[in-house]
């Protein structure tokens, strides 16, 4: 399985040879094993790819992610038919138990207010206003706790005027924070044998990423807390990309244990996986927390 992300940032040409990814730019030719990529990230709309290279990134469960003309994620892949996916897996996740799902949902809405409290602990900002909303959550959070507490929380973390939708450079570092978190959510369902379209709580028809837009909701709020420490920043520059992607190399706590997080996401998925198709009868731990300190801009590999 990789463990490296690496981004293109410059007019490059990406070929394969060998088992290798051969990264050709103005400063030089790199090489880079195959099976230590895991993520891909193409930063840049002057690069060019060859299909044989994408096959051999797929077959390595590698996730591709494109970026528009602004250098926003666009696009990324996903493979038709890894090799852990079968027709069992697949009428499981169609006859998933609504009991399970509800309990699913109800502790991952949990855990995401908790962690959103713990990011205000850690800015010495008041927290009672999204403590309350975690205190009134119901089975399957029929009151929409969730969404009351981020409302609370973003105006809490930045100030009462934030709004999540606007076009400030804030939020494009937060949707591109959370693009990658959702590309690894992803990878890891598609790695289990499962569809990303078909979620517990997220049902829309035209997000094909239902499931990861589920399973990753208590993992956003480390990308807040990247960004909270940021926020003056006026426009979404290579530097801040990086951080964010390196987010998925942070030391975190994850069940008592320091791990990466990205080790963490892929634990996590299976867990929430198993006690979906019943082969854990107790819901999954997920207790989350910073270990350190959030990195500035560092980058496992960027050419």
């Amino acid at each position: 399985m990789g463990w490296r992300s690496v981004i293109i940032t410059q007019h490059a040409k990406l070929t394969y040879s060998m088992q290798m990814m051969i990264v050709q730019t103005r400063d030089g030719i790199n090489q880079i094993p195959i099976e230590d990529i895991k993520l891909l990230l193409v930063s840049t709309t002057q690069a060019v790819i060859t299909s044989a290279l994408i096959s051999k990134l797929a077959q390595n469960q590698t996730k591709i992610i494109f970026v528009d003309e602004k250098d926003n994620p666009v696009v990324e892949t996903a493979v038709y038919y890894p090799g852990a996916r079968n027709i069992a897996k697949l009428k499981e996740q169609f006859n998933w138990d609504e009991h399970l799902k509800e309990l699913l949902w109800t502790k991952i809405v949990s855990q995401k207010i908790k962690n959103q409290i713990a990011v205000l602990e850690n800015y010495h900002l008041a927290k009672d206003d999204v403590q309350n909303e975690l205190d009134q959550l119901e089975i399957n959070d029929e009151s929409n706790r969730e969404a009351i507490a981020a409302r609370k929380y973003f105006m809490l973390l930045f100030d009462k005027n934030f709004v999540r939708r606007d076009t400030s450079a804030v939020n494009a570092a937060l949707d591109y924070g959370y693009a990658i978190l959702l590309s690894s959510f992803n990878r890891e369902i598609v790695m289990n044998g499962y569809l990303t379209y078909f979620g517990i709580h997220h049902y829309s028809q035209e997000n094909q990423f239902n499931l990861a837009s589920d399973l990753m909701e208590p993992f956003r709020p480390f990308v807040d807390y990247w960004v909270k420490a940021h926020e003056k920043i006026k426009e979404l520059t290579p530097d801040i990309k990086y951080g964010l992607v390196e987010l998925l190399s942070l030391e975190i706590k994850f069940n008592g244990k320091s791990t990466l997080l990205t080790n963490a996401i892929t634990v996590y998925t299976r867990e929430c996986l198993k006690f979906l198709s019943g082969e854990r009868k107790e819901l999954p731990e997920m207790e989350m927390s910073l270990t350190n300190e959030v990195p500035n801009n560092a980058l496992n590999d960027n050419v």
